[in-house]
């Protein structure tokens, strides 16, 4: 199964490793990544495959933990329903 996580927030030493640790301990791989700061804000869009049995709502959950930690907003979501969202 695929998905697409999303983070955007204020600059910080930590964030990348913080999420891609969560990923990890939920058995959830980084097929690609991209992120940059713009005016101190940090962005990042990752593309991951995960377990079959995967529950999005579950995993929405862990990551909304993980935004107050870090003061950001995460999302995650299907990719399917992210490209059915995208497309013209």
């Amino acid at each position: 199964m695929r998905g697409i996580l999303t983070v955007i927030g204020k600059d910080k030493v930590g964030i990348v490793a913080a999420v891609s640790n969560k990923l990890s301990q939920l058995d959830i791989n980084i097929e690609d990544i991209s992120q940059t700061i713009m005016d101190d804000y940090f962005t990042m869009i990752m593309s991951l495959t995960l377990p079959h049995d995967s529950d999005f709502s579950q995993l929405r959950t862990e990551f909304d933990s993980l935004s107050e930690e870090l003061a950001v907003k995460i999302t995650i979501q299907n990719a399917e329903i992210f490209d059915a969202m995208h497309k013209l």
